[in-house]
């Protein structure tokens, strides 16, 4: 049976203001040699899922400097710090990246991004009825473009390449669970 390693000693190893890096040295218990692993820290992520009334996605296109595209992605970002509701961030990640409100803002599922390397949560929030309200707030690094698109589309998308970010994929697929009744609604 797989059990965990231990931890003896962890130190800092980079602050990159969106992230931290540690440097954790384990043991491996099938070993008993020391390992140095490397984790990167990061604060709680959210991406929105929002419905208008008449079932159109809620979308935004925006440059990724990681992969040097230009990406469909859905609304979301991360926690700012004294924020402890992933509900209330994926609200105001939505209003402030599209301009979008709406109604029932409920937590459909949560995700470890990466589980080799890092050590925060990612949450998908449902938000229904979205309708546009107000003027887009962007961050400093921020240029977005917000999109409608049907519901039904939403699929074909993905099927076609055209939305590629994995942590979009994944909470398009809770998305659809939902829509199936296989998460409670």
């Amino acid at each position: 049976m797989i059990k965990p390693w231990e931890k003896v000693r962890s130190k800092p190893s980079g602050d990159y203001r969106i992230f931290t890096i540690r440097t954790d040295t384990k043991i491996s218990p099938r070993t008993g040699h020391e390992h140095d692993v490397f984790i990167i820290d990061s604060v709680d992520w959210v991406n929105v899922i929002a419905v208008t009334a008449d079932e159109h996605l809620v979308i935004v296109e925006q440059y990724r400097h990681g992969s040097n595209t230009v990406e469909l992605e859905i609304p979301g970002g991360m926690m700012d710090p004294g924020e402890t509701s992933p509900v209330a961030t994926g609200i105001r990640e939505l209003r402030e990246e599209t301009g979008y409100e709406g109604e029932n803002a409920q937590i459909l599922g949560q995700i470890l991004p990466n589980t080799a390397i890092m050590s925060n949560m990612c949450y998908t929030i449902l938000v229904q009825n979205c309708r546009y309200v107000c003027e887009v707030e962007f961050d400093h690094g921020e240029d977005l473009v917000t999109k409608l698109v049907p519901v039904r589309e939403v699929p074909q998308l993905v099927a076609a390449g055209k939305i590629q970010h994995s942590l979009v994929v994944m909470t398009l697929y809770y998305f659809d669970l939902w829509q199936r009744g296989i998460l409670r609604k």
